[in-house]
């Protein structure tokens, strides 16, 4: 009889140990992840839109390469410069597909018209290879830059994407994004079968 009592009580006190023991690892676990999404936060607030905006081209470039890095693309690459062909950010996508990136960090007032995306198509896919072009850019893109880029399969990040983007939209919402939605201030993903018209505006 002892020994069971002395057994039973063994096993009490090993129970408990085990039972402080995951306690305090999940304690750790939290405190783990609290630090983890401070620090997410703060650098998350180091990159308002206010700061993005104040990026030089490089910068920029650098940001948008490093967003791709955030959502799983792999072998990114800033190659913005001088005879760049068009290519600022050349990686691929976490389904292998590569994606060529041309970034314009233009004032908000300003739009990109169907000019330079004409331009971003003549050479992504036949100089670059890219299965998915994408324009960034900081501003807005006119009614005939996004018929455009509609037609031919262009995916356009504009100012107000790039803001869902950058609080961590994944970038394969705007692959699979309906064209005439950029600009619409909705969050990709939020509205299903429903596009609303492209904005007007004059072609730059």
């Amino acid at each position: 009889m002892t020994f069971l009592l002395v057994l039973v009580a063994l096993i009490v006190v090993a129970g408990g140990a085990v039972i402080v023991a995951r306690a305090r690892a999940g304690r750790a676990q939290a405190r783990a992840e609290q630090l983890r999404l401070a620090e997410q936060a703060r650098l998350d607030a180091r990159r308002t839109m206010d700061a993005v905006l104040a990026m030089n081209d490089r910068e920029f470039e650098e940001y948008v390469a490093d967003l791709c890095r955030r959502d799983g693309c792999s072998d990114v690459v800033r190659v913005g410069g001088s005879g760049d062909l068009g290519a600022d950010v050349i990686g691929y996508l976490p389904d292998g597909r590569k994606v060529v990136i041309q970034c314009k960090r233009y004032a908000p007032h300003r739009s990109v018209g169907s000019r330079d995306i004409q331009t971003f198509n003549g050479t992504a896919r036949a100089e670059h290879g890219a299965d998915v072009p994408v324009f960034v850019a900081t501003c807005p893109f006119t009614g005939p830059g996004r018929d455009f880029a509609a037609k031919h399969a262009l995916v356009l990040i504009d100012l107000d994407l790039l803001g869902f983007w950058n609080t961590g939209t994944a970038l394969a919402s705007f692959v699979t994004l309906d064209i005439a939605r950029a600009g619409t201030h909705k969050r990709p993903g939020t509205v299903s079968g429903r596009t609303s018209p492209p904005r007007p505006g004059a072609d730059a």
